[in-house]
């Protein structure tokens, strides 16, 4: 089955110009206008999908050929448009912005992959004629990537969009939406971005309401759909695979757990497990049959007091002797302690929150066999968390990197536990999820045979 959807990429100049209420905003009112809304996100960000989510109704998912490889993206795309008559991708930082100086995993280059237009929104604050240099320089940098809209964001006056539509004109690019100044719509912000929908609760709703009503106010969406439609058509990515029996994976979720791919649930289901969400926050034990444990990434740190109060499920996962895979956030909850309170103490580390961000792609190798990888696996991961872990690693890590400063480590491997702060898409490691589904599916054989 070959899918194709009409899809159009939002993108800017720079990070805070308002792309994520334009991209968001553009989800929600072209779901009010009757469409169905296929929404994703250029590059490892969790959080900007759940927003996403709650625009289009669908899943968000991440578009990243720095994590999956480019040729991954066009079925990632497929398998998350199924179903749907336009999809709307935002972009990362600026247009251009990608790893390093390659440009790799750019907003600039998902679009390339994906045949798709893009639609710059500029923050018009201090702009005048001089906007049309800049678009000119936008438009001409790499003639591969196909800008074919405008959208004027923070747009003081009547004779200020006048000017700025000229330039436009100037340059050949046509204005898709006006949005004037202090129309913006924000949500509240922590040390690694927006706060979470699935935390903001009701306010992440009205917050989108809002964007939807905002765009489709200001947003000629005809000529968007008009720019959307055509692009190259790809064979669906699908996680589906034979496999035998139905082992019961629990996987943290709620809004201390929100950093994750909705594609990873999607393989776990299809090499042959039952997932089941567990927020640790309210549960106080694991599901029924439990054979294996996934945590992903998210803001254990905010919820520190609230998890290590939750003694029974702590008690439960340092009991439960099956096997875990944890990123980040997992890693966290499994040390003796976050921040002086006691969490899991599956691992013998503690965290605490810092100063410091640490933050980028790493090209990772597993250290060692444990029941997600094998040893010698090579794989790009991503890093993004504030807190540190004592020890950083344990002997063996879980992973090795050559860094600008040297050799980097990362992460714990036990016999049922491989737990880091490297987050991986799970697309680009199939293999992985089948190998963790196995090994809950032996824990269980083996618990039936004893």
């Amino acid at each position: 089955m070959v899918a194709r959807v009409a899809r159009v990429v939002v993108a800017a100049p720079a990070s805070g110009s308002g792309k994520t209420v334009v991209a968001t905003g553009l989800m929600a009112a072209l779901r009010r206008a009757g469409h169905v809304v296929a929404p994703f996100k250029v590059g490892p960000d969790y959080i900007d999908p759940g927003y996403h989510t709650l625009a289009a109704g669908r899943p968000g998912r991440n578009l990243d050929p720095v994590l999956v490889g480019e040729s991954l993206v066009g079925p990632l795309f497929a398998h998350g448009s199924a179903g749907a008559d336009v999809a709307v991708v935002e972009g990362v930082m600026g247009l251009f912005d990608g790893r390093v100086s390659s440009g790799e995993g750019s907003t600039a280059h998902v679009a390339e992959i994906l045949g798709a237009p893009v639609v710059l929104v500029v923050d018009t604050r201090g702009h005048s004629t001089s906007l049309a240099a800049l678009l000119h320089g936008f438009r001409s940098w790499r003639p591969t990537t196909r800008i074919a809209g405008v959208v004027l964001n923070q747009v003081g006056s009547d004779r200020h969009e006048t000017v700025l539509r000229a330039a436009c004109d100037d340059v050949g690019l046509d204005v898709v939406g006006v949005l004037r100044r202090n129309a913006a719509v924000e949500v509240p912000s922590r040390h690694l971005g927006l706060v979470t929908a699935a935390e903001h609760g009701g306010a992440a709703r009205k917050a989108v309401d809002a964007m939807a009503t905002l765009v489709a106010d200001g947003v000629d969406l005809a000529a968007v759909l008009a720019l959307a439609r055509g692009g190259p058509a790809f064979t669906p990515w699908s996680p589906a695979r034979e496999t035998v029996g139905r082992p019961v994976i629990a996987m943290a979720g709620g809004p201390a757990f929100t950093f994750g791919y909705a594609e990873h649930a999607e393989l776990l289901y299809a090499a042959g497990a039952e997932v089941v969400t567990v927020d640790p926050l309210r549960d106080t034990a694991l599901p029924e049959g439990t054979a294996g444990i996934v945590l992903p990434g998210g803001f254990p740190e905010q919820y520190a007091h609230e998890l290590s109060a939750n003694a029974p499920l702590r008690h439960a996962v340092a009991r439960a002797g099956v096997p875990i895979h944890a990123e980040c956030a997992g890693l966290l909850y499994l040390a003796r302690s976050l921040d002086g309170r006691p969490m899991c103490g599956v691992l013998d580390a503690d965290a605490t929150m810092t100063d410091r961000l640490t933050l980028g792609y790493r090209d990772v190798v597993a250290t060692h066999d444990s029941v997600v990888y094998r040893a010698g696996t090579r794989l790009t991961g991503h890093e993004f968390h504030r807190t540190a872990a004592v020890p950083a690693h344990g002997e063996p890590p879980a992973w090795r990197w050559h860094a600008s400063d040297g050799r980097g480590s990362d992460g714990f491997v036990t016999d049922l536990v491989h737990a880091s702060y490297v987050h991986v898409h799970p697309a680009a490691a199939p293999d992985a999820v089948a190998r963790f589904v196995a090994r809950c599916a032996d824990a269980v054989m083996a618990h039936h045979t004893t």
